[in-house]
């Protein structure tokens, strides 16, 4: 395994420890706790997290997502499109994502991982140069791309943590 792959697993594995640190023992009603009525919650922000890798990931590798694949969609029940990855919706939308288990949230995301963790360990130096979206200027090459989902992943994995710490100390 080279550098770049061991490094790349390296920072999904962290996103992967700080979502069940977030989600881990959290009932639905947690799940959907918001801190003021316009913030996100919990199960958005990680359902979002996980919809947004397992498209990028899926758009990179030539695959098809997890969501659809393996059923995930059906599971969750959403009345959103199954294209939809959370990105761009608004307050109302966010509060739409219920989820009705820590287990069904992690489940979904574990599964994203497991994919990801599959794809990037096959993955040689040469093909993270390789340009993944012309749509912007400079083109995005594979390697932009997967830091991008990491830095996303992190953020909203924090903003999760932030939450359920909150949730956690008023219980």
């Amino acid at each position: 395994m080279s550098t770049s792959n061991a490094l790349l697993i390296d920072a999904f594995n962290r996103v992967h420890e700080v979502v069940h640190q977030a989600v881990e023992g959290l009932s639905p009603h947690d799940l959907s706790y918001r801190v003021a009525p316009e913030t996100n919650t919990i199960g958005w922000l990680v359902w979002h997290l996980a919809r947004v890798q397992d498209d990028h990931v899926a758009s990179a590798a030539g695959s098809g997502q997890v969501w659809r694949q393996g059923g995930w969609a059906e599971r969750f029940g959403l009345r959103f499109d199954d294209a939809a990855t959370g990105y761009g919706q608004n307050s109302r939308q966010v509060g739409q994502v219920r989820v009705e288990s820590a287990d069904l949230l992690l489940g979904y995301f574990d599964a994203v991982q497991e994919r990801t963790l599959a794809y990037l360990a096959g993955l040689g130096d040469d093909e993270l140069a390789r340009v993944v979206d012309e749509s912007w200027d400079p083109p995005v090459t594979l390697a932009v791309r997967l830091v991008s989902i990491i830095s996303d992943d992190l953020q909203h994995a924090g903003q999760a943590a932030f939450v359920a710490g909150i949730v956690r100390r008023q219980a």
